[in-house]
């Protein structure tokens, strides 16, 4: 009799360890899916942020341009058109941010640094650990504790 519970009890167990892994792959799945829709909205948000910018800088851009060209006729000094020239690439680099292929191309360097520069995304004390995040943890509940006395 002790034979045929261990065996049940040794079924349930492996139907346990499975229903567990299964439960965890799809909490890991979900994690990902949401971080990643994080991202998207993020990026969706900075993109946007570029547009809006863009409209309020083009504007500041061809007023200052109309106004230093006009008052570089009247006076007759070139010299007064010289802003435009750093505020014209301010606008382009905008443009390629809100509407360009900026994005394209920064995720082509940033694919090319962690290909073939790995080692400068390594972070100081490399990454964290159960081990590591537990002690702090603990260090500083020890310090909120003796704060408290």
């Amino acid at each position: 009799m002790g034979f045929l519970l261990s065996k049940s009890m040794d079924a349930n167990f492996k139907k346990q360890q499975e229903f567990m892994l299964h439960n965890g792959r799809l909490q890991m799945e979900r994690q990902i899916l949401m971080q990643n829709q994080m991202r998207e909205r993020q990026m969706a948000m900075q993109i946007a942020w570029s547009r809006e910018f863009l409209k309020y800088f083009g504007t500041f851009f061809t007023l200052a341009s109309v106004g230093l060209t006009v008052g570089a006729m009247r006076r007759k000094k070139p010299s007064l058109m010289a802003p435009i020239l750093p505020l014209s690439i301010i606008l382009a680099y905008q443009m390629d941010s809100a509407y360009g292929t900026l994005i394209y191309r920064m995720r082509g360097e940033a694919e090319s640094i962690m290909e073939s520069e790995h080692d400068r995304l390594d972070l100081p004390h490399g990454t964290p650990s159960f081990e590591s995040i537990e002690k702090a943890r603990r260090a500083r509940s020890s310090l909120s504790s003796l704060l408290e006395k």
